[in-house]
């Protein structure tokens, strides 16, 4: 091959002929061997090749959320020199959160898929994503489908090695992650990082079994490589249940979980964890948002030292990690934490680009040490992602005088809530268009668990009555469940400063009044202010609680 480093599924395979028999995978109620693992990626790479896909070919993944067919596909794919495009879902944490119908039709089209290759629960769906294509890839199944349909599981992987010709250059990846328009947009991973991850897996990580309830079609899918590659086993959950969580790290000895911030408070308050066995577990590793510094040292005392906050985005990577040693310090649970390489990573003049020094707030900026290839046919968004060599991140921050990052907000008033940068523009635009409104602010505002909320303002027109769910559901329906605001105000006018612009840093503050106060399901009467709010963690709320990276 010409790449720099033994093609990663190669060194995947290898481990996993290594020990046939060890547990490899738990996938729902299903434990996989390592070497069931490696037959069922030899079995369908054999057969992708038998039907042309090679080097320079596209396959599509559809797949039930964090599942071994995500992971097999993918493997297959690859092993083939082909790029797995994942055409499911756009949030780096939440796994069920699926694109809408159409825009996974737009994905499969965009990418140029000459497969798509699915599971058997998404067969019918993928039918009715290629029903109307007009350049139909190959649909193939990861089990008896359709007389149509091709069965990845029927041949031999006999002789299924890597394509001779893969280049370090070669996409290897492609993940959708969300636009701040609600659109999707693929992050495109090579071949050469890809590889180069696996060799130094060994360096980076300890054996050790891992938990994943993040999507897997995320980074959390480049987490479960380094385990499995390492000799850990890795058990799937198809999202975040703190009672599920809990009891899977008793009976699988899990050492190492990645969660949202959130969810970390959510494992502590809940009423199974002190009667539960969490012995095996050495890295409770939590992301997505900073901590509220007095519940991270309240977690710190019945997590013991376990702990590490990570920082950093879908284009860059991890950044910044908090150790565990860092929370017996109330001040420092404020922080991000210490840079992975001080080198790379740098507060910036939003404007200038000029490095800034301690204390002063600028846009973080970092050279990752394995950087995404760009977004997928988007040259101009790729383009404006690096300057002087530096990925900006569109986050605020300061490095103090230890060297700790504190992060202070987001460039141009840009929201993040499940990991996803949202802009109030877009938010704005849908709201204005439902009838009856005559005026809309948006923000973002964090409740007390530091967790960013989506706060809209609404000024009705002259004896029009607005419906705070009518406003839900048409944000919903016009962009995704993630910009739906958490908290909306019907007001008689908005705040403004200037010449007639909303004034967000009143709003901000108006949010965090109404965010203390209780739930109110009217939508009638219209005092000054009148809170409609649906709180963080109510059954009736929407999926607003932040979640990252």
């Amino acid at each position: 091959m010409s790449t720099t480093h033994v093609h990663y599924v190669q060194q995947l395979l290898a481990h996993f002929d290594a020990e046939p028999d060890r547990a490899a995978m738990v996938s729902g109620d299903t434990l996989l061997t390592a070497g069931e693992l490696a037959d069922a990626t030899r079995r369908a790479a054999a057969t992708m090749r038998h039907h042309g896909v090679g080097r320079g070919d596209v396959v599509g993944i559809l797949t039930e959320p964090n599942t071994a067919a995500t992971l097999i596909l993918r493997w297959a794919a690859n092993l083939m020199g082909a790029t797995a495009a994942h055409v499911r879902g756009m949030n780096a944490v939440v796994p069920d959160d699926e694109l809408r119908m159409e825009l996974q039709r737009a994905v499969v089209a965009d990418v140029r898929a000459k497969m798509l290759a699915v599971d058997a629960a998404n067969e019918e769906r993928a039918c009715g994503l290629l029903a109307d294509a007009t350049d139909r890839p190959i649909l193939a199944v990861l089990g008896a489908g359709r007389p149509d349909t091709v069965d990845l599981t029927a041949g031999s992987g006999d002789g299924a090695g890597p394509a001779a010709d893969i280049v370090d250059g070669d996409l290897a990846v492609i993940t959708q992650t969300s636009g701040s328009s609600g659109l999707p947009k693929g992050v495109c991973w090579t071949f050469g990082v890809k590889n180069e991850m696996a060799t130094s897996a060994v360096g980076r990580s300890g054996r050790t079994n891992l938990l994943i309830t993040a999507p897997l079609t995320h980074s959390s899918g480049f987490g479960a490589d380094d385990a499995l590659i390492t000799g850990g086993m890795v058990v799937l959950h198809p999202g975040f249940d703190a009672g599920a969580v809990l009891r899977a790290v008793a009976k699988h000895r899990i050492g190492r979980l990645i969660i949202g911030t959130p969810q970390v408070y959510a494992l502590a308050e809940h009423p199974d964890r002190p009667g539960t066995d969490l012995s095996s577990l050495t890295e409770l590793i939590y992301t997505g948002s900073p901590g509220a510094p007095l519940r991270l040292r309240e977690a710190h005392e019945i997590f013991g030292p376990v702990l590490i906050q990570v920082y950093g985005t879908t284009e860059t990577g991890v950044l910044t990690m908090l150790f565990p040693h860092d929370h017996d310090d109330a001040r420092l649970c404020g922080t991000v934490g210490k840079p992975v390489n001080p080198e790379a990573l740098s507060v910036r003049h939003p404007e200038t680009g000029e490095a800034l020094p301690a204390g002063e707030v600028g846009e973080i900026c970092a050279i990752p040490r394995w950087p995404m290839a760009g977004y997928w046919r988007e040259p101009k968004l790729t383009a404006a992602l690096t300057r002087d060599g530096w990925v900006r991140t569109g986050d605020l921050g300061r490095f103090d005088d230890d060297g700790y990052l504190h992060l202070s907000g987001r460039l141009a008033d840009m929201m993040k809530v499940k990991g996803l940068r949202i802009h109030p523009e877009a938010v704005e635009k849908v709201l204005s268009q439902v009838p009856g409104v005559s005026q809309t602010a948006v923000c973002g505002v964090e409740d007390a668990d530091r967790v960013e909320q989506i706060y809209a303002a609404v000024v009705p027109k002259p004896g029009a009555a607005v419906d705070a769910e009518e406003l839900r559901r048409q944000v919903a329906e016009t962009l995704s469940d993630n910009h739906v605001p958490s908290l909306i105000e019907i007001r008689r006018e908005l705040p403004v400063t200037g010449p007639g612009k909303p004034d967000r840093a009143r709003l901000r503050a108006d949010a965090r009044a109404a965010l203390a106060r209780p739930v109110s399901r009217s939508t009638h009467a219209l005092p000054a202010s009148h809170a409609v709010k649906v709180p963080f963690g109510h059954p009736e709320a929407r999926r607003t609680n932040d979640a990252n990276f």
